[in-house]
């Protein structure tokens, strides 16, 4: 009896071709069996790496259907890459159910890390990430996208939301009702491709640009949103910084910081910096 195989998740690149690791390109040359969510697009990518092997299909109409297949190779030792169209698989693509079978089975499955259009996005949008939450695709139906946002309106977490070219004007108008018009967000266009465009405004700009401006729909996006911590401590922070413009002027910066302090509830030690950084040009060094 031969030794069991292993399936080798495989992340590839989202854009850029220069992304694909050395270990994924020897480890797709060395597959017994490549599964791809489309094998037009994907043997056209190993044919310009150099690679041809046996391709077998894996999609959302299908994965159920392969599972036994895929199970039964990898029983006979089979070395197997799974790979999506673009980026990691199983975020937002096939592969789930391919994958928790295999577990169940006892195969081993080893991840070769990579691309991933969330992960991207999230890391240059500037909002916080130390926690967030991934909701991919919204629905599709203005109603039930409308009703998801609705549910996800409170949520604390930096939200990362992935959308089609042709809804991302829709998405973002019911986001701005949603979430609020004035809710911080960027909008990432075409990671690591050749238009690639990174948009940071409020929800209701956006929404105003992608209605007005047809190359928002051009492309992939990912979504990256203010949490509504975050929305509320920028909110916070806007007014401290209104008061202590309207006040530095008219009195010392220690004076000015505690009057702010006392109207916002804000502490004292997080309005002092915003000061000096505030305030008119005058004598330095003042202290609190």
């Amino acid at each position: 009896m031969s030794a069991p195989g292993t399936l080798f998740v495989v992340a590839t690149p989202i854009g850029n071709r220069g992304d694909i690791s050395e270990r994924a390109r020897e480890q797709l040359a060395a597959a017994d069996l490549v599964v791809a969510e489309d094998t037009r697009h994907t043997g056209a990518f190993l044919a310009q790496l150099g690679i041809e092997r046996p391709l077998l299909s894996l999609h959302q109409h299908n994965e159920e259907a392969r599972v036994g297949e895929l199970l039964s190779r990898l029983r006979d030792g089979a070395q197997v890459a799974l790979v999506s169209d673009a980026g990691t698989p199983l975020i937002s693509d096939p592969g789930y159910r391919v994958v928790a079978a295999a577990a169940a089975a006892g195969v081993r499955i080893v991840a070769l890390p990579g691309p991933c259009a969330a992960i991207a996005a999230l890391s240059i949008a500037g909002l916080p990430t130390d926690r967030f939450a991934f909701e991919g695709f919204l629905p599709a139906r203005g109603a039930r996208r409308r009703e998801r946002l609705a549910a996800l309106a409170a949520e604390p977490r930096t939200l990362v939301l992935y959308e089609a070219p042709h809804r991302i004007a829709e998405a973002l108008e019911d986001l701005a009702a949603a979430f609020g018009a004035a809710r911080p967000a960027v909008l990432c266009r075409e990671l690591t491709k050749l238009h690639e465009s990174v948009y940071r405004a409020p929800l209701g700009e956006l929404a105003a640009l992608a209605a007005r401006d047809p190359q928002l729909g051009r492309g992939e996006s990912v979504l990256v949103v203010a949490g509504r911590e975050a929305a509320a401590e920028a909110d916070a922070g806007a007014e401290v910084d209104r008061l202590l413009r309207a006040l530095l002027p008219q009195m010392p910066l220690s004076r000015a910081v505690d009057v702010v302090a006392g109207l916002t509830g804000e502490r004292r030690n997080a309005v002092y910096p915003r000061a000096l950084a505030l305030r008119p040009d005058g004598p330095p060094g003042e202290e609190a």
